[in-house]
């Protein structure tokens, strides 16, 4: 059984090929500037690459050239359409139209539509590329994923904000938080690490990039999130502000002449740590100008891990202790510095790293960090959303 998944942006679509007997991926790639001049396509399979420039001017044409490279006499990995026996497809937000992944039917296009402003860059690009593939393969079925769905099971005192209620009922406005299908992956395979039924386990998950968020995790359910409304929210990232005095931000605005969109492109894409380094909004630059004596990168960095401890600890007690604190994603996988600045003197939470083991720390696989009297393990799990939504696609598909 092989399952494709489709993650796609407002001008890019990255895929996956994935045989589910081995979950292993059987092909893989990107297009790059779908509907730009110079678009560029990728394409990964059998040791197998191939990147060439050619024109995407929209995503019908690039889930085609997708499609026709999968079929490619000399580097294809399947001889007809037919092999394909599923697609799901990642979306970014869901509001409350959908509290779980989805089959793709005429209605759930609808409510896509309905919501599409919720996460202006990302929906409307999933939207596109769902009738792409729907123009190509209408009789494969197809699973809609949200990267929402894992935390609607946070309880209401939770997710919702002390703003009018009627602006809930009416607006929807509350946490739906972000990042789902890592969290759950990463939880999942932590339980299966640890010889463990996930039912028997309160897991702190981390996942941090360049867009990060921390979620409290309680026998496999999701009881908290840091990001909101929006994924601006929770710690600071890359180039989101995080939690912020929304007066400061309407100080700032007043000050600069900035109007609401103005300063909601400024709390995203011009903030963070970008915006208190002065440097970049990647970790590996910021690592290298800390280390040069830049006090400002040094500060920034400095606030995420602070910001990451803060909702670690505020989490702990949420959960009433924890078993497992896992670190994924990008940063969270790859920068021993976050890990143990984050995690430096939590000894009261019976929370030890070991430094050696920290900073030798394997890459692109699962690792124990924790000192030897840790009461809690300390874990390093690479994340798969895409396998994660893989895997919701043949649940949800009833794909055998």
């Amino acid at each position: 059984m092989k399952i494709l998944v489709i993650n796609s942006g407002s001008s890019s679509l990255k895929y996956q090929l994935i045989d589910m007997e081995t979950e292993s991926v059987v092909a893989k790639g990107l297009c790059e500037r779908i509907g730009i001049a110079n678009s560029n396509f990728i394409y990964k399979a059998r040791g197998v690459v191939v990147e060439q420039q050619i024109d995407m001017p929209n995503h019908n044409v690039a889930v085609k050239l997708v499609l026709d490279k999968l079929m490619d006499k000399e580097v294809g990995v399947i001889s007809s359409m037919k092999e394909i026996d599923g697609v799901g497809h990642r979306v970014v937000a869901s509001g409350e139209a959908f509290k779980e992944p989805t089959l793709v039917t005429e209605q759930a296009m609808v409510l896509m539509e309905e919501i599409k402003d919720l996460a202006p860059l990302h929906n409307p690009a999933a939207i596109v590329g769902v009738n792409a593939c729907l123009a190509q393969m209408p009789e494969t079925p197809m699973v809609l994923v949200f990267d929402t769905g894992f935390h609607f099971t946070m309880p209401d005192h939770a997710y919702m904000y002390a703003v009018d209620y009627n602006h809930y009922e009416k607006y929807k406005i509350r946490r739906y938080g972000a990042h789902g299908t890592s969290h759950q992956f990463v939880a999942q395979e932590c339980a299966k690490h640890l010889g463990k039924d996930i039912k028997d386990l309160k897991i702190i998950t981390c996942h941090l990039g360049n867009g990060s968020s921390i979620s409290a995790v309680d026998g496999g359910v999701c009881i908290d999130t840091s990001m909101g409304f929006t994924p601006l929210a929770g710690v600071p990232m890359g180039t989101r502000s995080g939690d912020i005095d929304y007066a400061a931000a309407e100080y700032i605005a007043k000050k600069e002449g900035m109007d609401v969109s103005q300063m909601l492109t400024y709390l995203n894409k011009k903030s963070g740590m970008l915006g208190v380094s002065g440097v970049s909004s990647d970790f590996r630059d910021l690592g290298k100008a800390a280390q040069e004596g830049n006090y400002r990168a040094k500060l920034a960095l400095e606030m995420f891990c602070y910001a990451c401890k803060k909702y670690i600890g505020s989490y702990t007690a949420a959960l009433n202790g924890v078993d497992a604190i896992v670190f994924t994603a990008g940063v969270g996988e790859n920068d021993e510095y976050v890990r143990a600045n984050t995690l430096k003197n939590m000894d009261f939470f019976g929370i030890k790293l070991d430094q050696h083991k920290n900073d030798t720390c394997p890459r692109g696989t699962i690792a124990e960090i924790q000192a030897d009297d840790s009461k809690v393990k300390i874990i390093v799990i690479p994340t798969n959303e895409e396998l994660a939504i893989a895997r919701e696609t043949k649940r949800v598909a009833k794909l055998v």
